[in-house]
């Protein structure tokens, strides 16, 4: 006689995986609804609904749930930031994160969109796309990571032979603006999107960097870059586009770099095998629910496109962190 064979228990590591979007989505949501500000000093969750116009009742479990993953205290029917939170996550505070990580929350519900996606090989369009919040978020976002990254890339490039760089896709003009900041003596431009560069200017205001960092609205796909420069950036900017796009950019960069120029790139690069490390193969998958046709690509597709673009003496920096350097330089 057979007996049936008993279920076994999924592994607790399993199920943690497949649970774990629950703390961040709390965290999300917290976030998009300003609650950490809205509890100030202390306040219930009928006062804090009030503040950010919610449910009484849905915003005390949440709160609850904040509780209990540790970002908030509670004493009564009061609710209290923690120190972290406070510091963090709420308006006014000198090493608040909030406004960045709203890229996150918006990163989300793309990856809501994932199943379909991949069906479909390509992103799915959702109503958030493409709107001003959406665009302030996902450059305050870019800011917070390329803000403690631009020294590093100063660094390791260096400017021996360097008065002129193009900063392609510079977004809140970060490494613009450590290069203006280290180097008084050189003159950057920054190319990207109509909707983009209001803010980038922002940035370069609040930096008083504005005799040294110019800016310029444009489609990097499209228009000319201008020429005679001996820098030309693109940081995290690969990772958005096709092989074929990403090909036609490195082609036309090197017709605009000036004897002896070179191209620097920034992003993950995968292994041979694109499996590894963990977060570069899952920024791909980021970017095919973000993205017409971007992905993560390796070192040895980048060195074959710059070569093939006419870039010699191509190599790769090491830098801290999770994205390095591939640097080519013109023939």
């Amino acid at each position: 006689m057979h007996l049936r064979r008993r279920l076994q228990p999924l592994p607790d590591h399993l199920d943690q995986m497949i649970r774990g979007y629950m703390p961040s989505r709390c965290v999300l949501t917290a976030l998009e609804l300003d609650i950490f500000t809205a509890i100030g000093n202390g306040a219930n969750a009928e006062q804090v609904g009030t503040k950010i116009r919610a449910n009484a009742r849905g915003v005390g479990m949440l709160l609850n749930s904040l509780v209990a993953i540790g970002l908030l205290r509670k004493s009564g029917d009061d609710y209290k930031n923690t120190p972290e939170s406070a510091r963090f996550f709420v308006q006014g505070s000198e090493d608040n994160h909030r406004n960045g990580l709203l890229h996150i929350a918006n990163i989300w519900h793309r990856w809501s969109t994932l199943t379909d996606a991949v069906r479909r090989g390509t992103r799915i369009p959702i109503d958030r796309d493409n709107t001003r919040e959406w665009t302030k978020s996902f450059i305050a976002g870019m800011q917070r990571n390329a803000k403690d990254r631009a020294p590093l890339v100063v660094k390791a490039v260096g400017v021996a032979g360097v008065r002129r760089i193009l900063d392609l896709g510079g977004g809140s003009g970060a490494y613009s603006i450590a290069f203006a900041k280290t180097f008084p003596e050189v003159q950057c431009e920054i190319l990207d999107l109509p909707e983009v560069v209001p803010l980038t200017a922002e940035y370069v205001s609040k930096a008083d960097v504005s005799a040294q960092v110019s800016l310029r609205a444009g489609d990097m796909l499209r228009d000319d870059f201008g020429s005679g420069y001996d820098l030309i950036m693109l940081n995290a900017i690969c990772h958005m586009f096709s092989e074929e796009q990403n090909r036609n950019i490195f082609r036309r960069a090197c017709q605009a770099l000036a004897p002896n120029g070179r191209l620097v790139v920034q992003d993950f690069i995968l292994n041979p095998d694109k499996t590894a490390p963990q977060h570069a193969a899952l920024f791909s998958l980021n970017m095919l629910v973000a993205t017409d046709s971007g992905a993560s690509y390796g070192e040895f597709e980048y060195t074959r496109w710059m070569k093939a673009a006419g870039f010699d003496d191509v190599c790769r920096i090491d830098l801290p962190g999770p994205s390095d350097l591939i640097v080519g330089r013109v023939k």
